[in-house]
This record gives structure tokens, sequence and C-alpha cells, in this order.
């Protein structure tokens, strides 16, 4: 079957599944303890997609071009059995990269019987190097040192490993520098991403960006470093190269520079919606659909129709006054 494409031309090749809105952090930007406190209700078992049905979805996803897989959450390692998801996957027809995002805290734990399953590709947050910043943003007061021994033991294990680390102004701007210098030490690339306006919990204005270039210039401070060609088309991070040792940094610019064009990524939440944008208001109820016995060719002609009507370009479109006034779904139920 031909790769569908949307209504601005961009095919279908990455698709993120969210395997649990539950997360062990309470991170200010995603899910602020203040709204999502103890006693905040998650989805029940029931209402979450079963393996089985994730794997079902990830054929099908396959079959119209999806070549990459991400497992997300909430933290996804809270959801139990996920080695055995991992199996699943990686036995799909037409997917040449599966991915797992994740805070760390529960990875010594997992690594190895994820890395047994067939995982390979780690996407870390990490905030901060400084401890009290961090213990800050994540909301429960883990400390650094414990998420940088996990790195370090998934790296001995085989891991690939990026870090992500959401700058904001005013909270760990002072951290740029420091957090380079310690992943470029390691060989490890960071990504510095550009606070955005998901979901509706997490206070965001323009105010609160440090762009790419704020944070470029600041780097240029102390390394030299150039811009290195894009991996495939739809590559979410500029990426750059540090010139003394090769190691790469990267830039994830949804703010100052959109890169709406190029996105070929869809969102499949927990309990099974289907989103075609990371800032949308709503999803296309998939789990309905499959529980009611639908055929693969039925489903299958669900998921197209969603995709080929696909017009979204939010961050190309992002004012104050729509960042502000548009419900948007949390980046904790929809993945990031």
């Amino acid at each position: 079957m031909d790769a569908i494409i949307d209504q601005l031309k961009r095919p279908i090749r990455d698709l993120r599944i969210s395997v649990t809105d539950k997360c062990n952090f309470r991170c200010t930007y995603c899910m602020p303890k203040e709204i999502f406190g103890d006693d905040y209700v998650f989805l029940p078992k029931e209402e979450l997609l079963s393996f089985e049905e994730i794997e079902r979805f990830a054929r099908l996803f396959a079959a119209l071009g999806v070549k990459k897989l991400r497992l997300t959450g909430g933290e996804p390692l809270m959801r139990r059995g996920l080695p055995e998801l991992i199996a699943k996957l990686m036995t799909v027809e037409g997917i040449e990269d599966i991915g797992l995002t994740t805070n760390g805290v529960l990875l010594r734990q997992h690594a190895q019987s994820l890395y047994d399953a067939g995982l390979r590709r780690l996407n870390m947050s990490l905030d901060a190097l400084d401890p009290e910043i961090f213990g800050t943003i994540n909301g429960r007061g883990i400390r650094p040192d414990f998420i940088l021994s996990n790195i370090e033991h998934a790296q001995k294990i085989g891991f690939e490993i990026k870090v992500n680390m959401v700058v904001q102004k005013g909270v760990n701007e002072s951290e740029i520098v420091p957090m380079a210098t310690y992943f470029k030490d390691r060989g490890i690339m960071l990504r510095f991403i550009e606070f955005m306006d998901v979901g509706n919990d997490n206070g965001w204005s323009f105010e609160k960006v440090v762009t790419k270039k704020e944070i470029y210039d600041k780097l240029k401070e102390v390394y030299e470093i150039e811009p290195t060609e894009q991996h495939y088309f739809g590559e979410v991070a500029k990426r750059y190269r540090y010139l003394d040792n090769g190691a790469e940094v990267g830039f994830i610019t949804s703010v100052s520079e959109s890169f709406c064009s190029s996105c070929t990524r869809a969102r499949l939440s927990s309990d099974g919606k289907f989103f075609t944008c990371l800032f949308a208001s709503e999803g296309f109820d998939l789990r309905e659909i499959i529980r009611s016995g639908a055929s693969d060719q039925e489903l299958s002609d669900a998921i197209k129709s969603v995709w080929e009507r696909r017009t979204d370009r939010y961050s190309d479109e992002r004012t104050e006054q729509t960042a502000k006034n548009r419900k948007k779904i949390g980046m904790s139920y929809i993945g990031g």
C-alpha cells in the first residue's frame, strides 16, 4: 500500500504511542502538582489499549507508511510488562526504528529486560544538573545524580541515548552550558527544547521562551559548533557538531523556527485516541472502532481518512492569543 499523505502533502512516517497517562514526576511544564495532585484520577486499566491492540495498530500504521515508533507516556516505564510490548513491536514489518522516552527514574531496574526485548534507543528527559533547580522542576525533589547514574547504566548495556532539556527563562537558563559540557564529554547528544504551550496547565507565554538563537549564542561563547546535515525528512532537531570532539547537540525549535511543513508525526493516546498534532484539541477514537470488532480494512480506512484530511500547522500560526484561548490536550496524556 502506498504511504498516505495529508492536505499539505506530508507523509505519515512516525507514530508516537502513549502506553500510560501516569507519571512519577510532576514537572512544572507538563503535569504541575497543583493540578495533578496525589488524588488525581488516572485512566483505569480497562480503558488503556492492550498490548495486542497496540501491536495491531502498529501493523496497520506501518502498512500506511509509518517507519518509526516511539513509546511515550506519561512515564512509559510505569506500564507493567513493557518488554513484552517491545518484543511484539519488533516483529512488525516495515518498522525500522523503535524508541522510548523516559524520565529515567525506573530505568535501572528495567534497562536490561528492555534491551533483551530488542529496544536500542532511549530519549531521556533531564532539565538541569543543579539539584535544587532539577528537584523544583520535577516536582518530586528527585536528584539529577540519580538519573545520571541510570543513564550511565543504560549506556553500558548498549543503548543509544539522547537527552532532552526543556529550557525556560528564569528557571534553568543557567544550566545550558553545564548540561552541554556534561553530555558533550560523554558523547551523548543533548537536545535543547524551546518551552512550548502544550496543554493548558503550564502557564506558557512567549516571555518564558528561551529561543534557539539565545541558547546557540550561549554555547558559542564556550564552544565552536557547526551545523550538520539532517538525517531524514521530518527530523525534529536541528543538529550541530562540536568541532573539538565531534559530539552532537540539537535544538528543537517549535516556537522560534516552526517545522510544521515537514511534520510526519501521528500520536496514539493510551486510551486509543488518534491525534495528528501535538497541539490538537481533540482526537479520533480508534479504541471504540477496534473494540466494536472492526476488520483491519475498516481500521485502516479510518486512520487513512483522518490523516488525509489533516491540515495542522499550529506552530506556524501560534500567537499569544491562540496559545491562551485554544483548548489543547495535555502532553502527559498525548505523549511528547
